[in-house]
């Protein structure tokens, strides 16, 4: 697995973004995110977001990370079926991890439900955009797979392919998964969910 390369914008910003938001539009550059932003923004044909730290999105951010620890993917899928759960869980556990670094950066809720709902490699460019640093090659790919995870959900008619698994094994999504949970975790600072450690050790025995 290739490791993803830190940056340090993200916490430099933080104290800033509570006072002062940006916005994904032309104007003046007063950050690092400005670009970048603006330049999803044009690639997915996505309205502005106006991104500003409240006491109310770092708790819901918080219980964001908190629920993803809680849903992610640790039994070893016995059919095809339940391979496909697997994926479907795990995606759902990139997305809530994804929209914890968001909603504690500024994103308002109700815009990332309307313009990246399920799609995780779009929640992955806009958290990387502002400030998660995993810029990891594996996960990227990962989230392409998983995008969007309702896919791996879905009942399929006789004959009907099934969608691309990218070739990924149970301990390669673990893997990336883990590594990027431990990641939100840094950056937002959120603390583990109670009973973290031990969840942990009966997960791998």
């Amino acid at each position: 697995m290739t490791e993803p390369r830190p940056t340090t914008s993200r916490r430099a910003l933080l104290r800033a973004l509570t006072a002062a938001p940006v916005v994904a539009v032309s104007m003046p550059v007063t950050s690092p995110w400005s670009h970048a932003l603006t330049s999803l923004h044009q690639d997915y044909g996505d309205e502005p977001v106006t991104i500003i730290r409240t006491k109310e999105g770092r708790a819901l951010s918080r219980r964001r990370y908190h629920v993803a620890e809680e849903f992610l993917p640790d039994r070893e899928p016995a059919t095809s079926a339940s391979w496909h759960n697997h994926l479907y869980r795990a995606g759902i556990t990139a997305q809530l991890a994804l929209s914890s670094h968001l909603l504690d950066v500024g994103f308002p809720d109700d815009w990332n439900a309307r313009h990246i709902g399920l799609r995780v490699a779009r929640s992955l460019a806009y958290a990387n955009a502002t400030g998660l640093g995993h810029e990891c090659p594996d996960m990227a790919r990962l989230a392409t797979v998983l995008t969007p995870y309702w896919k791996w959900n879905q009942v399929r008619l006789f004959g009907e392919p099934e969608p691309d698994d990218g070739g990924y094994t149970v301990t390669q999504v673990r893997l990336l998964l883990r590594a990027l949970l431990d990641r939100v975790h840094a950056v937002t600072g959120h603390p583990r969910p109670n009973g973290w450690r031990r969840e942990r050790r009966e997960a791998r025995s």
